[in-house]
């Protein structure tokens, strides 16, 4: 894999790990800035048939996390989890917070947070 990288990209990136799931594979890539701070980039990849094209693509999806961002990404990740595998919905306080938003006190779980209204 490290072969048809160049120089450039080698250097930033500092460890990956691949997990295959079905039919998608998972990369966790952990990089580096040029300041030294690190970051992870996870990837989803899936193999998919274009008839226009007549061959296999890769359709990739990515999202990058930057380590202020772990201890809430892991609580939400862990809750939804636990969710899926008891069926029990948590009682929550707000989940988002802070001024980005436009309020002061976040969202709760009775706000209207619909994935497409958040760039509102």
């Amino acid at each position: 894999m490290e072969e048809f990288r160049g120089k450039e990209r080698e250097k930033e990136e500092v460890y990956s790990k691949a997990v295959k799931a079905g039919k998608r594979t998972y990369f966790m890539d952990v990089k580096e800035t040029k300041s030294g701070e690190r970051y992870l980039t996870i990837t989803e990849s899936k193999r998919l048939f274009d008839e226009n094209l007549n061959k296999f693509v890769y359709d990739k999806h990515k999202i990058f996390l930057y380590k202020e961002d772990f201890d809430n990404f892991v609580e939400g990740l862990q809750t939804a989890i636990r969710f899926i595998q008891t069926g029990v919905a948590p009682v929550e306080e707000d989940t988002l917070s802070g001024d980005s938003f436009g309020t002061s006190g976040g969202f709760s779980a009775q706000d209207d947070m619909e994935f497409e209204n958040l760039g509102k």
